[in-house]
């Protein structure tokens, strides 16, 4: 064959590679509004930056009628790009050639870029659009997800791993999306489930649709398996896109830095009368974090799941943070199962990656009743403990006001490695709130008065005199000052500048045992 011929040859099954599995599959796709697996591509990666790998490779079965439909690529395409200028790996897979099921061929492609990813020190995206195993290869299918969760697994904490849910991903397929650091999901179009609706109803006579069952609202607000929810495709990998501004390569580097252009002395007004002098109004922790990051500009985390805690990421002083803060909007701020899984979740991440931790606690305590006892607030809180007391980065916290019993440990206390500590100056750090400490306190005294109702609003206001306010903890060196509430930028800025060489480690081990 000359020169010509071959590179015409080339040239011709390139453009079969790139026809997936064929027009018709290709305008069903577009019919159901959604996108083809090149088509996500480009709306993901810098422009003409993807370098495919894999663009010949076939599946080796011959089964069930396979060995007649082999499809260049083998329903997912993979290689590598950039993002905001950075090297990222990808796999994008292709619903229009057999469903986008995972056999052998296509799971080994997926494990190549796992493995250049590692090597390389460079974030994983996958775009996920699968039915799921391929049934005519037998347990080599489910063989290749398991090949991917391994590396899904060891991949974790070395280089950021993303996962965009852009069409049905059920069974064991989820799991690997389950492993990595963020799943983003669009509404109408993503479903993921271990078991499928037939499956449920015909096991536990349940009926359900596949929104109700898996949908994206139902993750991102329910079962909080997605972070992040939108409503096509096109603002979903704009998402990702967005959050390369915050997040390093690996975790031998620091995160990217911000513009700068946020003055790093600036003083807001508003924050000094954000909260409410009275303890049992709310107010919308959201409204003093946009205050004082660079900005305004906070990129929420999980912002539908457990809404009383806010996990989120931002620059403050031109530096990337993951914020942590009690939100006293939705449930007055409490912590509890759902809230401690996701903030320590976010911890664990930011901690993994070098990414600072800014911390604003208003909490009263840990949600009571008999559903949150008995569903394990116990195991479930300790896991937020947990990732505060382990986490290495630099770690910073303003009480805004209240901060009560376990509650103020747990939320990167002086006691947990908290390298700052700062404090409004109507800040309440005490055992508990003054109605519920006089009444252990005084419940004899209080009941045998001849004005019960007076004699225990004497004791609270004693009781608040003595304990709501910092300085009983600043005596102690708890809290490392009381700041005017307008200056909570510049110190922040000031203590994460201080803090930019910071060295920590913990005990040698192979790795803690985290209260799952």
């Amino acid at each position: 064959m000359t020169g010509k011929r071959a590179i015409e040859r080339l040239e011709a099954r390139r453009r079969e590679a790139e026809l997936g599995g064929g027009e018709e599959r290709i305008k069903a796709q577009h019919a159901r509004g959604k996108l083809l697996a090149r088509e996500r591509l480009d709306l993901l990666l810098d422009e003409s930056s993807f370098v495919e790998m894999g663009r010949f490779v076939t599946h080796r079965c011959r089964d069930f009628g396979l060995d007649d439909r082999q499809v260049l690529g083998d329903g997912v395409v993979t290689g590598y790009g950039t993002i905001r200028g950075r090297l990222v790996y990808v796999f994008s897979q292709d619903f229009t050639v057999f469903g986008g099921s995972l056999g052998e061929a296509h799971a080994g492609k997926i494990v190549k870029v796992q493995e250049m990813a590692m090597k390389n020190g460079a974030p994983l995206v996958g775009l996920n659009d699968s039915g799921g195993a391929r049934i005519q290869e037998g347990v080599v299918s489910l063989g290749g997800y398991a090949d991917i969760f391994l590396r899904n697994t060891l991949a974790s904490g070395v280089v950021p791993q993303i996962s965009a849910i852009l069409g049905p991903c059920a069974g064991g397929a989820v799991y690997s999306p389950a492993i990595t650091d963020w799943v983003y999901m669009v509404r109408g179009a993503s479903y993921m489930f271990v078991t499928g609706p037939d499956v449920v109803k015909t096991v536990t006579h349940e009926t359900i649709d596949m929104e109700g069952l898996g949908g994206a609202d139902v993750h991102a607000e329910k079962s909080g398996v997605a972070h992040f929810v939108h409503d096509t495709e096109a603002e979903c990998l704009a998402a990702v896109r967005d959050l390369f501004k915050y997040i390093p390569q690996n975790n031998a580097q620091r995160p990217p830095a911000g513009s700068g252009r946020d003055p790093h002395d600036r003083r807001e007004e508003s924050l000094a009368d954000m909260a409410p002098d009275n303890p049992n109004l709310p107010y919308d922790m959201l409204e003093v974090i946009r205050a004082v990051v660079d900005d305004g500009d906070f990129y929420e985390v999980h912002a539908r799941f457990a809404p009383n805690i806010v996990t989120g990421f931002a620059h403050v002083g031109g530096r990337s943070v993951g914020v942590v803060a009690n939100q006293p909007a939705v449930l007055a701020g409490v912590l509890d199962i759902d809230s401690s899984d996701k903030g320590a979740r976010f911890v664990r991440f930011c901690d993994a990656f070098n990414i600072p931790l800014v911390v604003f606690e208003d909490v009263p305590g840990f949600l009571p009743g008999v559903s949150q006892e008995h569903g394990g607030i116990i195991r479930h809180g300790a896991k937020l403990l947990y990732a505060f007391s382990e986490a290495t980065v630099p770690k910073v916290t303003v009480i805004t006001r209240k901060a009560y019993g376990g509650a103020y440990d747990v939320m990167n206390s002086k006691h947990v490695r908290g390298d700052v500590n700062l404090a409004w100056p109507a800040a309440e750090i005490a055992v508990m709130g003054p109605k519920g400490a006089v009444e252990i306190l005084f419940r004899k005294e209080i009941a045998e008065a001849d004005d019960p109702k007076a004699a225990a609003e004497a004791k609270m206001k004693e009781y608040r005199e003595a304990f709501a306010h910092p300085y009983a903890a600043a005596s102690r060196g708890y809290v490392d000052d009381v700041i005017d509430p307008r200056d909570t930028r510049p110190r922040l800025a000031n203590a994460l500048d201080m803090l930019s060489e910071k060295r920590d480690a913990n005990p040698p081990k192979k790795h803690g045992n985290i209260p799952l």
